[in-house]
């Protein structure tokens, strides 16, 4: 048990991120809709950009993003079918976006610096990619179709600069394209950036908590938890014993990378879109910061029973 107490400290300081989030919204006055559009529209779009130049494109670390946002659209459009009419308000839509994705930025890319070498852990930024264009794309679709015509939402969702950054970042790569090591070093401070605000959002999501009514949904808590907590992990082992087994695409460094995606816990974005589109935001604070505590647990839990990394 040694290893799970050793994983267990180096995973806790990140939550004081959500403390001083909750403080500066409380004593401060910091807006969380101004920073949830940082994070949408600068910060998000500045990592995804250098992070796809970064890293060396071969077949195996290809396969990562595109396996993952195909699986992600998969679980969010079946979720939506699932439960859609089970609310009579936006939560639906909360709950597909949610069970499609985790905080693999805010979150997983501290843990993929702490637990990873450098060169893996450009890898995972890499693959977090899938779930920066799920977001912007899929979940940004089945979260805005709550409020929004599906012509809309289309609109919205094509006015995001994380999509363009994406796709003009891969362009660049595979053109031979570098960034100057000034610059570079430059845009790696983002990265830091990104994950610090987008902690401090789950905090100053809580502030209107107290004050309004229905924000405890134990149905909606339930569902999302076990997709997350339960199949988000039995599914990708799943995928790693096949492909160990049959296909033999991966190896066992980038096995660690797909378990790592698999049990952060609720996606920080969920907050940040309901936010933006006011698609029940202190129920979705509620839900990601109780998932948050949650995983002080079951993450060094998780690492712990996978082996350790």
């Amino acid at each position: 048990m040694n290893l799970f107490f050793i994983i267990l400290l180096k995973v806790f300081p990140i939550y004081i991120n959500v403390i001083l989030g909750f403080l500066s919204s409380k004593y401060l006055k910091v807006q969380r809709e101004s920073v949830a559009t940082l994070l949408i529209y600068i910060l998000g779009p500045i990592v995804v950009f250098s992070a796809t130049l970064s890293v060396k494109i071969d077949f195996a670390v290809a396969f990562l993003p595109i396996f993952l946002f195909i699986f992600c659209s998969i679980i969010a459009f079946s979720a939506l079918a699932i439960f859609k009419n089970h609310w009579n308000d936006p939560t639906g839509n909360i709950l597909a976006f949610s069970a499609g994705t985790g905080n693999t930025g805010y979150f997983g890319i501290p843990l993929a610096i702490i637990f990873f070498p450098p060169w893996l852990a450009d890898i995972y930024i890499f693959t977090v990619l899938a779930s920066l264009l799920y977001e912007s794309t899929t979940g940004f679709y089945v979260t805005a179709k709550g409020n929004f015509t599906v012509k809309e939402a289309l609109k919205k969702m094509s006015r995001l600069p994380i999509l363009y950054a994406f796709i003009l970042g891969i362009a660049l790569n595979l053109a031979g394209f570098e960034i100057p090591e000034v610059i570079s070093s430059y845009t790696a401070q983002f990265k830091g950036a990104y994950g610090i605000l987008g902690m401090m959002m789950l905090g100053m999501g809580l502030m209107g908590l107290k004050n309004s009514e229905g924000n405890f949904d134990i149905k909606f808590i339930s569902i999302t938890y076990f997709l997350k907590f339960i199949f988000w992990p039995l599914a990708i082992l799943g995928v790693i014993y096949l492909d160990r087994t049959i296909f033999m695409l991966l190896n066992e460094d980038l096995y660690k990378v797909l378990f790592l995606f698999a049990i952060v816990p609720l996606a920080g974005n969920t907050v940040t879109l309901a936010v933006l589109l006011n698609a029940k935001p202190e129920k979705a604070s509620l839900a990601v910061f109780l998932s948050t505590v949650v995983s002080v647990i079951t993450i060094p839990l998780f690492i712990y029973l996978y082996g350790g990394f």
